[in-house]
């Protein structure tokens, strides 16, 4: 049985986002920003990751030419 660590990384973000926010410390954070990274890095070459690239850069088009930029 393998583990995809990606699918794992999500549930950890998952649960450590649902904590409330006065009671996370700055360590707290910092790691949430490191593992969320790390996801990142991770689901970047997949065709997931590519799909959700593609969504981003439309929708910032849009709002720059929407905004005259």
């Amino acid at each position: 049985m393998t583990i995809n660590v990606a699918l794992l990384l999500a549930i950890i973000i998952v649960v450590r986002l649902r904590r409330r926010t006065e009671a996370r410390s700055r360590f707290d954070e910092k790691l949430t920003v490191i593992i969320v990274l790390v996801f990142g890095v991770l689901i970047a070459p997949t065709s997931f990751g590519q799909g959700v690239l593609n969504v981003v850069g439309q929708l910032a088009r849009s709002i720059s030419q929407n905004s005259g930029f």
